[in-house]
């Protein structure tokens, strides 16, 4: 296992970036490159990497069995296109090797993704151009989440979007909601501190073409990047039966789920762009990198006891902090 999860360590956005963690708006310039003690990440808005065709498939699976996890408002539809058109012009200019962007003629468009075999020619505003409503279109050339908000009356509202991998909540619930609305549910001393206040005023205050980031992060069991509230039944589980497995099974099963989450002002609509990147780590992997192994239990064993909660680390929290620390360092290998 730890062979396969080489090169996902050396791009993978590990969060923490001092021994303890607590909630905060994290936010800093996009497309600065950020170096870890396995490698490299953050050097582009949309990230491309060997999960590629899976995740798209998996994404293509999900929205096939569940359609609400795609929404277009019809007064977001220059969003929408806007949206469609900033992301074709990342990917072509972060893969270019792979990817294409040309321009036929004013408003028409030619797009060639070799890695999927896509030929598109999408005319700007024209939902016939494309094979598929603008924005589930082109969430199937990318792996990231991607949701539009609206500004209304000084507040951000969730009113279209794709998500298909979401991690404890209902993109489907949540459409329709404000911003601070949807973080209701984060602990109240979060609120108190006032950090999705200041992150909304944050995001409202955003320029066309100076994109910015953030992580967030939870823990996963098993590879499912599908966490959302429609599939609570099948997941929830399994973080109680991870309790019952042997030391090696827990270092394979437990995974750190780190989300990379860019915030863009569309240049023509004026709607923002969210995008969310989701990244899996088991422990077995995070521990062979010693800074990793060390950094990551502290951050667990001194997690509040609210954060933990409401990330649902709860049950399995104290066994993750004993697993790492009796890792021989740099193996990922339980003692």
């Amino acid at each position: 296992m730890a062979g396969t999860e080489a090169q996902p360590r050396r791009g993978f956005p590990f969060p923490f970036g001092e021994d303890r963690y607590r909630y905060s708006t994290n936010v800093e310039p996009a497309r600065v490159p950020v170096s870890t003690a396995a490698g490299r990440w953050g050097a582009t808005v949309v990230d491309v990497d060997g999960e590629y065709r899976r995740e798209l498939a998996e994404r293509a699976r999900i929205l096939a069995a569940d359609p609400t996890r795609h929404a277009a408002a019809p007064h977001l539809r220059v969003a929408a296109w806007d949206a469609v058109l900033t992301l074709l012009r990342e990917l072509a200019a972060s893969y270019p090797a792979s990817m294409r962007l040309s321009r036929l003629g004013a408003g028409r468009w030619r797009w060639e993704n070799r890695l999927l075999g896509v030929v598109a020619e999408p005319v700007y505003g024209d939902d016939a151009s494309l094979p598929a409503e603008p924005l589930r279109w082109v969430a199937s050339q990318l792996q990231e989440d991607l949701v539009l908000l609206d500004e209304r009356a000084g507040q951000l509202w969730v009113e279209a979007g794709v998500v298909t991998f979401a991690a404890g909540w209902s993109f489907g619930f949540d459409l329709g909601m404000s911003f601070l609305e949807i973080h209701g549910p984060v602990p109240s001393s979060v609120h108190r501190e006032g950090v999705f206040t200041r992150a909304q005023e944050f995001i409202r205050r955003l320029q066309p073409h100076e994109p910015y980031r953030r992580t967030n992060w939870g823990m996963t069991v098993g590879r499912r990047l599908d966490t959302s509230l429609e599939r609570y039944p099948e997941w929830a589980p399994e973080r109680a039966r991870i309790l019952t497995v042997d030391d090696a099974a827990f270092g394979r099963l437990l995974h750190l789920r780190v989300e990379v989450q860019h915030l863009l002002r569309l240049p023509d609509s004026g709607a923002v762009l969210f995008l969310i990147r989701t990244y899996l780590l088991p422990l077995e992997a995070l521990a062979a990198v010693e800074p990793w192994r060390r950094r990551t239990a502290e951050v667990l064993a001194t997690l509040p006891a609210e954060i933990a909660e409401y990330k649902g680390l709860a049950p399995f929290r104290g066994r993750a902090v004993a697993w790492l620390r009796a890792a021989r360092p740099g193996t990922g290998d339980p003692r």
